[in-house]
């Protein structure tokens, strides 16, 4: 497979804007308004955020993840990733290019599902960024795994009546609305028997229950809450694809955040070596650098090997869903998938090593970039499942052979007595 590195030259004059605008514009709304990226935007952020959305908008780089007819570029996943790690290196990078998690996968899913009027109502504003959304499929007792699921849809005429509880609903608090997963068929596999939801958060029987924060969170920031519906009655046009293609929806939804996580934590992992780097230059200590000691060496140099590996498996990735779909990609998104929360960890636990206790303080950002690469090893499936399933797809294109003699080693006989009898004169043996 080829496979070409180069980019056209007004895409790199648009990286290389992209850069200076989120080094020098978005990048210091981390320390103006810290933890309130997701919150909706009082006078005072939007007096700053709303120009600086403009900007992105004159552009052309607003939405990137969306195609032309959306509001969005178009770009397709490898430029989506070069975009991307550069907004991963700030809170407000995705917020104010309209790429914020997990409003792009709800997007894309209403752009890829929805009805002419379900677009109108939640895709256009949550484009516009006036508003957020949650995507609510985890359950308290099951976690990931679907076939747990308790929630159900019932019909009752032409509506549909949902009771059950959703876990770690991200956002959930400032959503507008939730694209909640229920059981409407509980005779068949969830494969076939689960559907989607379009909810509005006003609507009756809808409760957040209780809304938990990640270690080290500010109590204003939204979180990940838990939520109750009781008997919530939603009309046959809440309903977002076909009956029975919920799972199908969700996991278009998940592939393509998975991925996304991985293009941001890219980002990241470069962020926390510029400040690992910058102040190796900086601190002196023990008669010389930090620069100078063998071991902060080795701390830059194992950062950067395994950052430049990772980067190009997200970017090979991206170049499989561009050329073949997501669906022939799925190997190369569960690497990234398994590699995205352990690089990060790696590298910002050297950074807040060579840091010192300043690492460990809210005046660096290594702590919460620490604890997002933590949760990175679950949201959208914990890693050990993306293992698994990565390794039973590995697995089913091998054949089984002789289970006494592998196969390498008879072919390695064979090899041995096909030179000897060469060698010898006599009849060459065949397999």
């Amino acid at each position: 497979m080829a496979w070409d590195f180069s980019n056209d030259e007004d895409f790199d004059k648009k990286l290389d804007w992209v850069r200076r605008f989120v080094r020098d514009e978005v990048e210091p709304l981390d320390a103006l308004f810290p933890g309130c990226e997701y919150l909706p935007l009082d006078a005072a952020r939007r007096a700053v955020v709303d120009p600086l959305k403009q900007q992105v908008r004159e552009q052309g780089m607003w939405a990137p993840h969306l195609g032309p007819e959306l509001g969005g570029q178009g770009y397709g996943a490898v430029k989506l990733t070069l975009i991307n790690e550069i907004l991963g290196r700030t809170n407000w990078g995705p917020i104010v290019f309209g790429a914020q998690a997990p409003d792009t996968g709800n997007a894309e899913i209403l752009a890829r599902f929805g009805t002419e009027e379900q677009k109108s109502r939640y895709l256009a504003p949550l484009l516009a960024g006036d508003i957020f959304s949650c995507f609510s499929m985890t359950e308290p007792q099951g976690g990931a795994d679907p076939r747990t699921f308790t929630t159900r849809a019932d019909r009752d005429g032409d509506d549909w009546v949902i009771t059950g509880r959703k876990y770690f609903a991200s956002n959930a608090s400032v959503a507008e609305f939730f694209i909640v997963v229920a059981i409407t068929n509980a005779d068949v596999e969830v494969h076939r028997g689960a559907s989607t939801f379009l909810i509005p958060a006003d609507t009756p029987g809808l409760t957040i229950v209780d809304n938990h924060h990640l270690f080290g969170s500010r109590p204003h920031e939204p979180g990940h809450a838990l939520v109750h519906l009781d008997r919530v009655r939603v009309g046959s046009d809440a309903l977002l694809g076909e009956p029975g293609e919920g799972f199908h929806v969700a996991q278009t939804r998940l592939a393509g955040g998975r991925l996304h996580h991985a293009m941001r934590a890219i980002g990241v992992a470069q962020r926390a070596i510029d400040l690992m780097a910058r102040r190796a230059n900086s601190r002196f200590t023990q008669g010389s650098s930090l620069a100078d000691k063998q071991l902060v060496q080795q701390f830059i140099a194992d950062s950067y090997t395994e950052l430049i590996p990772f980067r190009l498996a997200v970017l090979q990735a991206a170049w499989l869903v561009d050329t073949a779909g997501e669906h022939a990609a799925r190997n190369e998104i569960g690497l990234c998938k398994i590699l995205t929360p352990k690089v990060i960890q790696s590298i910002t636990l050297r950074a807040i090593q060579v840091h010192g206790a300043l690492g460990l303080t809210e005046e660096m950002p290594l702590m919460g970039m620490l604890v997002n690469g933590l949760a990175l090893g679950l949201a959208d499936g914990p890693t050990e499942a993306h293992k698994v399933n990565l390794a039973r797809r590995l697995l089913r294109d091998y054949e089984v052979e002789d289970a006494s003699w592998p196969s390498a080693m008879l072919k390695n006989r064979l090899a041995v007595a096909q030179s000897r009898a060469r060698s010898e004169g006599e009849p060459i043996p065949t397999a």
